[in-house]
């Protein structure tokens, strides 16, 4: 019969546990995907969540008296192990093969669980490709195109594509009303041939969690892979054609308008509280050095607002989904925004007027209003 004794801080195993209540399934497609995989080996511990699609595995370094491995609930374990004191030790015990004893201090649990055979096997990375990326410019890329992801029918929108080639990565995602672009220079990487794979959102939302200086990456045929320290994260790649990103992006759009960041964003949100709730419609009138802000609601009224700004260009009005827009405002640290438009009736191109090292492309779709 497997055995499996081990004794671990509560608060070692606490963190672990949290991370992996993102991945574990929570419909009950397969129960089993419901369920964390335990398996203590020599002086650590592993823990292993995936729904097949997004995978994360863990370890935690601690004496291992009896080796083995079993499956069990990970909302529960993750429920009792909280329910535990801090800065206590938590001991586990395999009593047979479909129960497994979790005891600190009195607090005794006895819970079932299910053999490692039952769990599906999770792909192994090599990390050979030696691949490495800042986690803090990684993730600030992730924030601005995490919100453009859609979860519909075309899966291939359901991620963000990620391109790697030479010494720059790029991260695009769209939903069909708008579309999101960024790329950065990554010191000492150096890649000849172009690595690319769409990454599902619940995988980027994932890695928005970790915390290091930098992360590992690398794939395979099927999967993307993703390390930092003790934790790697696998991603099975989104299937389906990524639309031509390029074609989208406005070129030379004539009229340039530059505002004050916090000015803009606080007329928008001001001005779309009189839009209707269902599309959040607000209309932008140029004129000379001045846009005029207006939104109305046969249910609520009518609002206005008026932000100063340096513009030449033609005079018309233009009609943007206000929520859309402040997706952007409000990822951005940038003092000023620039808003490259056509007409009425092209897609409008915002960017941060100062750049970091990261470039920002946002191209937004105007809606009839």
């Amino acid at each position: 019969m497997e055995k499996m004794r081990f004794s671990i801080k509560k608060e070692n195993i606490f963190t672990e546990l949290q991370l992996l209540q993102g991945i574990v399934e929570k419909r009950n497609t397969m129960p089993v995907l419901a369920h964390i995989l335990i398996d203590a080996g020599k002086d650590r511990v592993e823990l292993i969540g995936t729904d097949l699609e997004v995978g994360l595995k863990t370890y935690i370094e601690t004496k291992v008296e009896e080796p083995g491995a079993a499956t069990i609930s990970g909302k529960k374990i993750y429920e009792i192990i909280r329910s535990l004191p801090d800065g206590k030790n938590v001991t586990f015990s395999l009593i047979n093969e479909k129960m497994i004893e979790i005891s600190s201090g009195a607090s005794q649990f006895k819970v079932l669980c299910k053999a490692k055979d039952d769990y599906p096997q999770v792909p192994e990375a090599r990390f050979e490709k030696n691949i490495i990326l800042p986690l803090d410019k990684y993730t600030e890329m992730i924030n601005r195109v995490y919100f453009a992801i859609t979860q519909e029918q075309r899966y291939y929108l359901n991620g963000a594509l990620m391109i790697l080639k030479g010494d720059q990565i790029e991260l695009v995602s769209t939903d069909g009303h708008r579309l999101a672009y960024t790329s950065s220079k990554i010191e000492n990487m150096d890649i000849n041939e172009e690595i690319n794979g769409i990454v599902s959102k619940k995988t980027l939302g994932e890695l928005r969690k970790f915390e290091d200086k930098e992360i590992k990456f690398d794939l395979d045929e099927s999967n993307l892979f993703f390390n930092v320290k003790n934790r790697t994260l696998i991603s099975r790649i989104i299937e389906g054609k990524f639309p031509n990103y390029n074609a989208v992006i406005p070129k030379d759009n004539p009229n340039i308008l530059i505002f004050s960041r916090e000015e803009i964003t606080d007329a928008i949100r001001r001005v779309s509280l009189l839009s209707t709730e269902r599309s959040k419609g607000i209309k932008l009138k140029l004129e000379k050095d001045k846009v005029e802000l207006f939104s109305s609601n046969p249910e609520l009224g009518e609002a206005r607002d008026q932000v100063e700004t340096e513009y030449s260009g033609n005079k018309f009005e233009i009609g943007f989904n206000s929520q859309y827009i402040l997706d952007f405002l409000t990822t951005i640290q940038s003092e000023n925004v620039r808003f490259e438009m056509k007409d009425s009736n092209s897609a409008v191109l915002m960017a941060p007027e100062e750049e970091n090292e990261i470039e920002y492309k946002y191209i937004l779709m105007p809606m009839k209003l």
